[in-house]
């Protein structure tokens, strides 16, 4: 079978774990998410993936507590850890194999990240996991996601959202909103889409590295992506 993308970084928000709840991880969430990764690992592309925290902490939580936004920050990573373990482990039990990298050293519960292991490794079928962002405070998830798409050479960087793409307006407030197939790189920057936190976005730009934003519950969503067919929305 022909596949436009070998090679992908799959980003999503800690949120989309918790399901309807308002807080953590829902069991048959975080089974739908892996049976997408599963999708793709049958098919035979590799799968690096970049999840928030969002789900155990946000900073919003304890501003005016006296904690400081480095602190918050480093919280905040350890927040992605435990949820990529969760999906290791989910991920072992639907019979793929997975690696967790962390950004921060934790011996004994992942791996550090080094960019050719991890491309041996995913070339072998190991699903690797890139938790703790970028190690660093000040940068989000989002630019820890374009940070290992392009370390490991990714073909796309894929952003998953709530909204199958980038609309014209608010698809949920404007009923003649129109998805748009396409959009440069200037496109984002003059309308100013939200697609990524700039930093992210500029390290995308500079680096060529095409981004589709889509909804990754939307059935063989990511299975049409990576045929090349039409879905959600390209950023390249």
């Amino acid at each position: 079978m022909s596949l436009k993308y070998a090679r992908v970084l799959l980003k999503f928000s800690g949120e989309a774990l918790m399901g309807q709840g308002q807080f953590g991880l829902d069991s048959n969430t975080l089974r739908q998410v892996v049976s997408e990764v599963k999708a793709l690992r049958d098919l035979g592309v590799e799968v690096g993936l970049v999840v928030g925290g969002g789900n155990i902490f946000r900073g919003a939580q304890i501003e005016g507590a006296g904690i400081q936004r480095t602190t918050g920050d480093h919280m905040g990573m350890m927040a992605t850890v435990i949820n990529a373990l969760a999906l290791r482990d989910v991920i072992e039990d639907m019979g793929m194999s997975s690696v967790v990298y962390s950004a921060m050293a934790i011996e004994g519960v992942s791996h550090g990240f080094n960019a050719n292991h991890v491309k041996k490794g995913m070339a072998e079928g190991q699903v690797a996991i890139f938790a703790a962002g970028t190690g660093s405070p000040f940068f989000t998830t989002d630019t820890a996601a374009a940070l290992r798409g392009i370390e490991i050479d990714a073909d796309i960087v894929l952003k998953a959202t709530k909204v199958d793409g980038i609309y014209t307006a608010d698809p949920a407030k404007d009923s003649s909103a129109q998805r748009l197939a396409e959009l440069t790189y200037d496109d984002v920057i003059q309308k100013n889409l939200q697609v990524m936190d700039m930093t992210a976005f500029v390290l995308c730009r500079d680096h060529k590295m095409p981004i589709r934003v889509f909804d990754m519950f939307k059935k063989d969503a990511v299975i049409r992506i990576v045929k090349g067919e039409d879905e959600g929305t390209l950023v390249h």
